[in-house]
């Protein structure tokens, strides 16, 4: 099982839409409530921007507005904790044998060190962030490194569990299955459009990935 980390694994879809606000007040644009932000989202960030602005942001634009998101995000990082769950979920399916890693959009040395940080990191058989150069423009390379990377691991019988539609995208590239959860980035409708199972939280989440490997 591959699990994502933001709005996933880590519940903070709060404080990435008020980071996000914040960052849309320095710039003047419009204020996002929950549902208008998840009926929006998507993968790259930049396509995200462009559904908001009705064009891509330049490059310079494009360097502004991630950089306010991101000094807004990490200002209010210590108000995010652990979904619902998570840590008994991880520690069940490890218990059963079960193979568990992680691939992320998140930066790699910021995610390793919230891994270790929230005492889950033992769990896992490889971590994989952003390397942090480059845009963030997608998991599914990515997520075809990881995979391959994870000697004896059959993507066939892998599932990934994330709460975008780029996470099932980059299942798929990997040739293995996706379940996505509604409680991070996506309305259930537009996960929906993916053609994967979508759960409402991350123990039918396990539940769902545990009936398509076995």
């Amino acid at each position: 099982m591959v699990w994502d980390w933001n709005g996933t694994l880590l519940h903070d879809i709060h404080v990435v839409l008020e980071a996000t606000n914040a960052a849309f007040g320095e710039l003047g644009m419009p204020v996002l409530t929950l549902d208008s932000y998840r009926d929006l989202f998507c993968v790259p960030i930049p396509k995200f921007y462009e559904r908001l602005l009705g064009r891509l942001p330049t490059d310079e634009e494009w360097v502004v507005m991630d950089g306010a998101f991101h000094r807004h995000y990490f200002a209010r990082i210590e108000r995010t904790a652990l979904t619902e769950g998570a840590s008994d979920l991880l520690a069940a399916w490890g218990g059963a044998g079960g193979t568990q890693s992680v691939c992320s959009l998140a930066g790699h040395d910021h995610l390793a060190d919230w891994l270790t940080r929230l005492d889950i990191h033992h769990h896992f058989a490889r971590v994989d962030g952003h390397p942090g150069t480059g845009p963030r423009q997608g998991k599914a390379d990515q997520m075809v490194r990881h995979l391959a990377a994870l000697r004896g691991v059959d993507p066939a019988r892998t599932v990934v569990i994330g709460d975008a539609t780029d996470d099932a995208v980059a299942a798929a590239a990997a040739g293995a299955r996706a379940v996505l959860y509604t409680g991070g980035s996506h309305s259930r409708r537009s996960l929906s459009a993916a053609g994967v199972p979508v759960v409402d939280t991350l123990e039918e989440a396990v539940q769902v990935a545990g009936d398509i490997v076995s």
